[in-house]
């Protein structure tokens, strides 16, 4: 089978995208020359690479495996290329981070302090749900991961570099904003507004009200920080979110953190890979610009 880097690289797009046009697009080929690619490829492997179901196109079970190692080739590739430019004494590349939708109030500081330092790195940044990180971080399409709650299920190279404490918040002027130390049973009568089922942050909460005996009742179930604090904003429940999503002055957004029995919960942020994962010299020095970071945060 004789396949090109070029064919490759377009099919590596293609299983991305699952999409003729937007593979082309990503690659800077018309979309003529890439189905002819495609098609060339497929000849070479000798089996279907995708099939169209309905009107979505699905990778076939040599399309998958077509796409493992065409990952794995690229990957190298981009190491090695990071590596020369290391020898040259240049320090450039790709940087592709992938992070829970809670992360998006503190990894863009960071980046912009790490693209700072080095301005020829380029950044692709995926912000998405819990279950939507875990998806990419199974098929290995990043190089590195930010979430709070990692899958078990995974072998994983673990890295804790910041605090991510979960607080109870109320609109300003509720009734308990202001209370010292509020024992959690009081909060039994009103009703709760916390994010899906899923993410990370109530993950970790139910975790921690299960080991108080506390069953919240739950009025609703949102899928941002932001929706959930215009929520309790109007009053319509007390919200669980990390600290990280509120303001400098909560009150600012209409909100009060109360002072629960139990609260904050304690938990970390942490970054991710995939055990055995190479990473490139880019990923490596934002791992270590995340890390020391967090040991600065650590200490003011």
């Amino acid at each position: 089978m004789n396949a090109t880097f070029r064919q490759l690289r377009l099919f590596l797009a293609f299983s991305e995208h699952l999409s003729v046009t937007a593979a082309a697009r990503a690659c800077h080929v018309t979309q003529p020359t890439a189905s002819m690619q495609l098609r060339e490829l497929a000849e070479g492997v000798g089996m279907p690479l995708y099939e169209q179901v309905g009107k979505r196109l699905y990778l076939t079970t040599a399309g998958e495996a077509l796409a493992r190692t065409a990952r794995a080739m690229m990957d190298e590739w981009t190491a090695f290329e990071q590596h020369m430019d290391g020898i040259k004494g240049m320090t450039r590349g790709r940087l592709r981070l992938s992070v829970v939708s809670t992360a998006k109030y503190f990894v863009p500081r960071l980046l912009g302090s790490f693209c700072a330092a080095l301005p020829d790195i380029d950044v692709a940044l995926e912000v998405l749900n819990r279950d939507g990180v875990v998806r990419r971080l199974r098929d290995n399409l990043d190089d590195l991961y930010i979430m709070s709650m990692p899958p078990e299920d995974l072998e994983l190279e673990r890295h804790a570099f910041l605090s991510n404490p979960l607080e109870i918040i109320a609109p300003a002027g509720h009734p308990l904003a202001g209370r010292r130390r509020l024992p959690l049973a009081e909060l039994a009568p009103v009703r709760f507004i916390l994010r899906e089922k899923g993410s990370g942050t109530r993950l970790v909460g139910d975790r921690h009200f299960a080991s108080l005996g506390f069953r919240p009742d739950i009025r609703m179930e949102l899928g941002g920080n932001e929706a959930i604090k215009q929520a309790v904003a109007a009053g319509l429940g007390l919200g669980v979110v990390s600290r990280h999503a509120l303001a400098g002055q909560p009150g600012d957004e209409g909100l009060a953190v109360l002072e629960v029995e139990g609260f904050p919960v304690q938990s970390s942020w942490w970054t991710l890979y995939r055990k055995g994962k190479k990473l490139t010299p880019v990923a490596a020095a934002f791992l270590h610009h995340l890390e020391q970071a967090g040991r600065a945060g650590a200490q003011t």
